[in-house]
C-alpha cells in the first residue's frame, strides 16, 4: 500500500466522522540555545486512529530511563486519540491531538497539563516571539497568545492545512485539501508574522503536507500527489524561495508510506518509497545521498525525522506494522546508529527537552 492510500484512508475516516456526529518539520522551537544541554527527548506517538490510545513516551538522558507514558503518569489521564504533533517553546510543552480535537499546554519538564484548548482537528504547531499557530482542518490557523494561552485571532487559509514552517517573518501553511479528496489542494498560504494576514497563496504539488526551511533561503514543500482515474500527479517536492515567495522548482519524487521532511545544516533529510532516508544538499541544491544510513541499519517503516543541531544527530522512528510499538533511533552525523529506544504505536513527532 502505497503512502497516498494511506493518507486517503485516513481522509476517509475522518470524512466519515464529519458525517456521523485524518503528517511532517517546520522551523525548531527556542530549546536549542549554544550552552543547552539535553535532559533527554519525547516521542508523541499516535496510537491507531479512533482507539483513543495515543501515549508520550520519554527518554532520560542522564539516567537512561524509559518511560511509556509520561502524559498519562503527569495527568492520570489518557492522552486522547491520534496525537498529530508536539513542540516545545520555552518552558511550556504543546501537544496536539487531532481526532480528540485538542490541544494541550503543558509544563515542558514535567507534561502537566496547563491548559487544555478545544479546535476542530487540529493538525500541527508552530511558533513566533509570543504566539503559537495551530492549524485546523476546518481551513484555518488558530493563533494561542503563550502568555495567556487563550486563542487571538484565527487564520483563514486554504483547504485541509497540514505542517508549517516559520522563516524570514513568514508563516508557510501547507493547504493538502485532503477532506475534500479528490480536489487536494495545490497551494502553501503564506501569512506575514506582523500582520497575522495571508499575504500570498504559492501553487505546489498537488496534496502538500510536510514543510520545512533551510538556512539557504528556501521552503521544501513535500506533496503526495494524487491517483484517481481522471488525474494522476506523481508525488513530489517543491522548492520556493522565502524572499521573494517564487517556486524555484518542481521534481517528482519515490515517496512511500510517510512524507516527513527535516533540514538540518546544510542537509535537507526525507524517506523515501523503498524506505531509505534521502539527503538533499541544500547549500548546493543538489541530491546528496540516496540513504543517510550508512552502517546498515534496517528502518522497516520511516514515520517521522528530527535531530539535534548541537550534535549533528539525526532521529528516525520506525512506525514498524503501525499497530505495534515503534522505535526511534538516533544516529550520528555520519549516518551511524548510536542507540535504539523502544517507544509507542505509530511515533510521529519528538521534541528534545534541556536540563
Amino acid at each position: 500500500m502505497k503512502q497516498i492510500k494511506l493518507h486517503n484512508l485516513f481522509i476517509a475516516l475522518a470524512f466519515v466522522t464529519v458525517l456521523a456526529s485524518c503528517h511532517k518539520d517546520k522551523t525548531a522551537p527556542n530549546t536549542e540555545t549554544p550552552t543547552a544541554e539535553r535532559a533527554g527527548v519525547y516521542v508523541l506517538n499516535q496510537g491507531t486512529y479512533g482507539n483513543n490510545n495515543s501515549t508520550l513516551t520519554y527518554y532520560d538522558y542522564t539516567t537512561k530511563a524509559l518511560t511509556a507514558d509520561f502524559f498519562i503518569a503527569a495527568n492520570t489521564t489518557k492522552l486522547g486519540d491520534t496525537g498529530n504533533d508536539l513542540g516545545i517553546y520555552g518552558s511550556k510543552m504543546y501537544i496536539v491531538v487531532n481526532k480528540s480535537n485538542l490541544v494541550y499546554v503543558s509544563t515542558a519538564k514535567t507534561s502537566k497539563v496547563l491548559k487544555t484548548i478545544t479546535l476542530n482537528q487540529p493538525r500541527s504547531v508552530a511558533f513566533y516571539k509570543t504566539n503559537a499557530f495551530v492549524t485546523s482542518y476546518n481551513n484555518t490557523v488558530s493563533v494561542i497568545d503563550t502568555a495567556t494561552m487563550t486563542i487571538t485571532k484565527t487564520i483563514n487559509v486554504g483547504s485541509s492545512p497540514e505542517q508549517m514552517a516559520v522563516v524570514n517573518g513568514k508563516l508557510y501553511v501547507a493547504n493538502s485539501g485532503g477532506l475534500d479528496y479528490p480536489n487536494v489542494g495545490t497551494t502553501v498560504s503564506v501569512i506575514d508574522l506582523a500582520t497575522l494576514a495571508v499575504v500570498k497563496s504559492i501553487t505546489v504539488t498537488e496534496d502538500p503536507v510536510s514543510v520545512t526551511a533551510d538556512t539557504f533561503g528556501n521552503i521544501y514543500v513535500l506533496s503526495l500527489g494524487i491517483d484517481t482515474k481522471d488525474k494522476s500527479v506523481n508525488p513530489g517536492i517543491t522548492i520556493i524561495n522565502n524572499t521573494t515567495d517564487v517556486v524555484k522548482s518542481k521534481s517528482d519524487l519515490n515517496l512511500g508510506y510517510n512524507v516527513p521532511i527535516y533540514a538540518q545544516g546544510d542537509f535537507v533529510y526525507y524517506p523515501t518509497a523503498d524506505n531509505k532516508i534521502a539527503v538533499y544538499n541544500a547549500k548546493t541544491q543538489t541530491a546528496a545521498s540516496a540513504n543517510f544510513i550508512t552502517d546498515g541499519t534496517v528502518i522497516t517503516t520511516p514515520y517521522a525525522i528530527s535531530g539535534d543541531s548541537q550534535t549533528g544527530e539525526i532521529f528516525v522512528t520506525d512506525a514498524k506494522d503501525y499497530s505495534s510499538n515503534g522505535t526511534l533511533t538516533a544516529f550520528d552525523k555520519t549516518g551511524k546508529k548510536e542507540y535504539s529506544i523502544v517507544v509507542g504505536i505509530n511515533p510521529g513527532k519528538m521534541a528534545l527537552i534541556n536540563k
